[in-house]
């Protein structure tokens, strides 16, 4: 077991209550995890003409607002390196940025995007990576899996035959893919998720 597998289980896998389907369970809809236990205010990032945030289409981000209290956790050098990834498949797949929000809040729910691999009893069945995805359910091989672009390719696969998926709100769309148990869970991540995408689609 790897240095970054045993952080998980320490660091809030215990609070991911994993049931049915492919997803984590609901975490607190009401305050920011900053890893020391204070709550901070969830503020969106502006997006500044002169720099590397020009050319974001803020108004694909969330074209309908965030739905309910938004959460927001601090990202490491891990996490923040698997947000460029799913930003980098999304670009590649050629889509654009409401799809990297849907994907990054996806994943947020999931795994707080860390790339996740098996947890024991505290895993969901045989669920792995960034989107808790299954390999007894096609998803691919934990290898496949566990890599990040492998897995958002596959997830943005899925997104593609949700019909109108560009214009739902963000937890319909993840839903409509991941089939979770907590169906509503995705919400609270739309605007951590769009802040990231401003910040790093053009980086």
């Amino acid at each position: 077991m790897n240095t970054t597998i045993l952080r998980k289980s320490v660091l809030g896998i215990a609070g991911l209550a994993f049931a049915g389907g492919l997803a984590a369970g609901p975490l607190h809809h009401t305050t920011t995890d900053t890893g020391t236990g204070e709550a901070r205010p969830v503020a969106a990032v502006q997006a500044d003409k002169t720099d590397k945030t020009a050319g974001v289409d803020a108004g694909k981000l969330i074209p309908h607002g965030v739905q309910g209290a938004q959460s927001r956790i601090d990202l490491d050098p891990e996490q923040t390196a698997n947000v460029k990834a799913i930003i980098a498949a999304t670009k590649k797949a050629g889509l654009d940025e409401r799809a990297a929000v849907i994907s990054i809040g996806t994943a947020l729910q999931e795994s707080k995007l860390e790339n996740l691999g098996h947890l024991g009893d505290r895993n969901d069945h045989d669920s792995l990576g960034l989107f808790q995805q299954r390999p007894s359910s096609g998803w691919g091989s934990p290898e496949q899996i566990t890599d990040p672009e492998y897995a958002t390719t596959a997830f943005l696969k899925g997104l593609r035959q949700v019909d109108g998926w560009q214009n739902m709100a963000l937890t319909d769309a993840a839903q409509t893919v991941q089939v979770s148990a907590y169906p509503d869970a995705y919400a609270q991540w739309e605007q951590q998720a769009a802040d990231l995408v401003t910040q790093h689609w053009n980086s």
